[in-house]
C-alpha cells in the first residue's frame, strides 16, 4: 500500500484558542473545529475541544470505523454501535502523557446467536485499529453486547 497523507492546518486566533481545518474537507460547511487548552491547565478554556479530547476521539472513532468494516465483511447483523471513551492524562517522569484510553463499546445485535461473533469482531477491531496501533497509550476495552 502506498502511503496516505492527511493534512491539518491549525490557526491560533485568541487567548489559548485556535481553529483546526483540513484542506481535504469542505471548510465552507463548518468542518473546522475550535480547539483550546483544556480547563485543567492554566488559562484553559472550558467547553471547547482540546487536543486531549481529539486524541481520545481518534482512538474511539477508529475503533468504530474498523468495527464497521470488519462487521460488514463478516456479515454481522447488528442494529447499533456506540462507544463511550475516556482518555487518562497523567504526569509520568516529569511529562504529561495520555497514559490510557478506556473504550466502552456497546453493540446491539438482533439475535443471541450473533453474540459470540460480535464479541470476536470487537476484539479484532481493537487489535486492527490503526490509531491504537500507532500510539503508546494503554488501550483498555470493556465491551458490552446487548440484544435489541
Amino acid at each position: 500500500m502506498e502511503p496516505h497523507f492527511y493534512n491539518v492546518d491549525v490557526n491560533w486566533n485568541t487567548d489559548r484558542k485556535g481553529v483546526i481545518c483540513s484542506p481535504e474537507l469542505n471548510n465552507e460547511t463548518g468542518n473546522c473545529i475550535e480547539v483550546a487548552t483544556p480547563p485543567e491547565f492554566p488559562k484553559g478554556i472550558p467547553g471547547i475541544w482540546s487536543p486531549e479530547h481529539l486524541f481520545t476521539a481518534a482512538v474511539s472513532s477508529c475503533l468504530m470505523t474498523t468495527f464497521l468494516s470488519i462487521a460488514e465483511n463478516s456479515k454481522l447483523n447488528f442494529m447499533h454501535f456506540i462507544c463511550k471513551s475516556k482518555g487518562k492524562l497523567e504526569q509520568l517522569d516529569g511529562k504529561h502523557i495520555m497514559s490510557e484510553i478506556i473504550l466502552e463499546p456497546t453493540v446491539i445485535i438482533n439475535e443471541e446467536k450473533d453474540r459470540e461473533k460480535a464479541e470476536r469482531i470487537l476484539q479484532k477491531s481493537e487489535a486492527a485499529c490503526l490509531i491504537s496501533n500507532s500510539i503508546k497509550s494503554k488501550i483498555t476495552m470493556l465491551p458490552t453486547i446487548k440484544i435489541g
